[in-house]
C-alpha cells in the first residue's frame, strides 16, 4: 500500500484540500492519504520544516510526502522530487527542501512543468500524482525528471551557540499554546556538559530544570521539557504559555525589518545559560 502525506499552507476554508485529494485518488484510488497539516503559516519556512521533519521520520520507508507550502514563491519551471533515507519528498523549488532535511538529499530531480500549462495548485498536484503512479508502477526514479538539478537552498534556522549559552527561536506554537524552540535535546546536552542551567525568556522568566511531563509541576506553573520530536518546549500545566507570556513564533520578515520590528524578537527568543 502506498502512503501519501499532505502538508500545506492552504487551510480548510475552501474546496482546495478536497480537490487535491481527488486529483491524487483519480490517479490511483488505492492510495492512502494522510494529512500532516494544512495550517502552516504562510511563508513560515521554519514552522513548515519543523512540522515536516517531526512527522516524516515516523512513516514507513518509501512513503510519498507532498509539501504544498509557498508553492508560488516564484514562477515555477520545475517541482522537486527528492529521495532521501528511503523517503520520497515532493515540493516547490523554494529553499524549503534542505531546511527540512538539514543536509543534502541523497537524490534530487527536477520534474518539469509544461510551459503552456496554467501552473496552479491542482495542475502541480496532477503532475505529482502522475509521477507517483510511475514510481508505484516500478519505473526507476533515475528515469523520471532531470537528475542532479540545481535547486534553491535556504539555511535551516539553527540556534546560536556559545560556550556558556545557547539562544533559540520559537518556531512553533501548538494548539494548546505550548511554545516550541529550535533547540534539540542533543544540542542542549552537548552544550550543557553536565552543568546547571537557566532557561530565560522575556526579561525575567526563568526555568532551571527539565520536566518529563506537564504533570511534574502544579496547575498554572510554567515548565520546560523536550517534546516527542525532541525539541525544547515551554509550557504551562493546564495553561497557555504563548498567550500568557505574549510569546510569538519566529518571523523572518521581522528579523530583517525595522528597529521597531526588531523589538519583537524579544518575544521570539529563548536563551539557556550554563553555569
Amino acid at each position: 500500500m502506498n502512503f501519501i502525506t499532505l502538508t500545506s499552507d492552504i487551510g480548510h476554508n475552501d474546496y482546495l484540500v478536497g480537490a487535491i485529494k481527488a486529483q491524487l485518488l483519480q490517479a490511483n484510488p488505492d492510495l492512502q492519504l494522510i494529512d500532516i497539516s494544512h495550517n502552516i503559516a504562510p511563508f513560515n519556512f521554519p514552522q513548515a520544516s519543523y512540522v515536516c521533519r517531526g512527522a516524516f521520520k515516523n512513516f514507513p520507508e518509501f512513503t510519498y510526502h507532498i509539501i504544498l507550502v509557498n508553492l508560488f514563491d516564484k514562477k515555477p519551471k520545475n517541482l522537486l522530487l527528492a529521495f532521501h533515507k528511503n523517503q520520497y519528498i515532493f515540493c516547490a523549488d523554494n529553499g524549503l527542501l534542505n531546511m527540512i532535511l538539514e543536509e543534502k538529499p541523497d537524490i534530487v530531480l527536477g520534474i518539469e512543468l509544461d510551459k503552456e500549462a496554467n501552473k496552479n495548485t491542482l495542475y502541480c498536484t496532477k503532475v505529482i500524482a502522475d509521477t507517483i503512479t510511475r514510481l508505484a508502477n516500478g519505473e526507476s526514479i533515475q528515469k523520471i525528471g532531470t537528475p542532479d538539478i540545481s535547486f534553491e537552498e535556504k539555511n535551516p534556522l539553527l540556534p546560536l551557540e556559545s560556550k556558556n549559552f545557547i539562544e533559540g527561536q520559537i518556531i512553533f506554537i501548538d494548539n494548546f499554546e505550548n511554545v516550541i524552540v529550535n533547540i534539540t535535546k542533543n544540542q542542549f546536552e552537548e552544550q550543557r556538559q553536565g552543568r546547571a542551567f537557566k532557561i530565560i525568556f522575556l526579561r525575567d522568566e526563568v526555568i532551571n530544570k527539565i520536566s518529563e511531563s506537564y504533570a511534574d509541576v502544579p496547575d498554572g506553573e510554567k515548565l520546560a521539557l523536550f517534546n516527542s520530536a525532541d525539541y525544547l518546549e515551554i509550557a504551562i500545566n493546564k495553561g497557555n504559555a504563548a498567550g500568557l507570556f505574549g510569546l510569538k513564533g519566529y518571523s523572518d520578515k521581522a528579523s530583517r525589518s525595522s528597529v521597531i520590528m526588531q523589538n519583537q524578537l524579544l518575544y521570539q527568543t529563548v536563551k539557556v545559560y550554563f553555569e
